[in-house]
């Protein structure tokens, strides 16, 4: 896990890195922009056009707007995506898919999707599925706390620098 831990860092200095951002409903927009610009990494924020926005944003932050379809910001930082790159999503299917192409990939809680925990993140998405389709219920996310979005900055810096 070490190993292919130093191996991206090496790859982040070899090329200029991005951060993509799954942004329709990412609670941590702010601090990704913040940290992103001080260590001087491009941000892109994937977005759906009814997030639209005329507001001037700092340089070094980018926004790409997509259609509202299901899907359609997943599709495109897929296709934007290289390896090395870090993405930021809550979203299972787009975390293993940038795994496939040789991303960091960080939850807006703080912790760092990884070949080993993915598949286990996956399937328990799928059981919740079909407890719902058979009418069940199934709990929600905790509420997003102050103190998840300092865990998530600091975890963040570290990523990052």
């Amino acid at each position: 896990m070490l190993d292919s831990y130093f191996s991206a860092l090496s790859i982040l200095r070899e090329k200029k890195m991005k951060i993509y951002v799954d942004a329709d409903a990412c609670p941590v927009k702010d601090i990704i922009i913040s940290e992103g610009r001080i260590a001087e990494i491009p941000v892109i924020l994937v977005t759906s056009f009814s997030h639209f926005s005329n507001e001037e944003q700092p340089s070094g932050v980018e926004f790409i707007y997509v259609d509202s379809g299901a899907d359609a910001a997943d599709y495109r930082i897929v296709k934007l995506a290289e390896k090395g790159d870090v993405i930021v999503t809550q979203d299972y299917g787009l975390a293993s898919l940038c795994l496939g192409k040789g991303c960091i990939v960080l939850h807006h809680k703080g912790f760092r999707y990884t070949n080993e925990n993915i598949e286990q993140l996956l399937q328990t998405r799928y059981v919740s599925a079909m407890v719902r389709k058979g009418g069940g219920r199934t709990k929600g996310p905790k509420p997003f706390t102050a103190e998840d979005k300092e865990k998530f900055r600091e975890f963040f810096k570290k990523i990052i620098l």
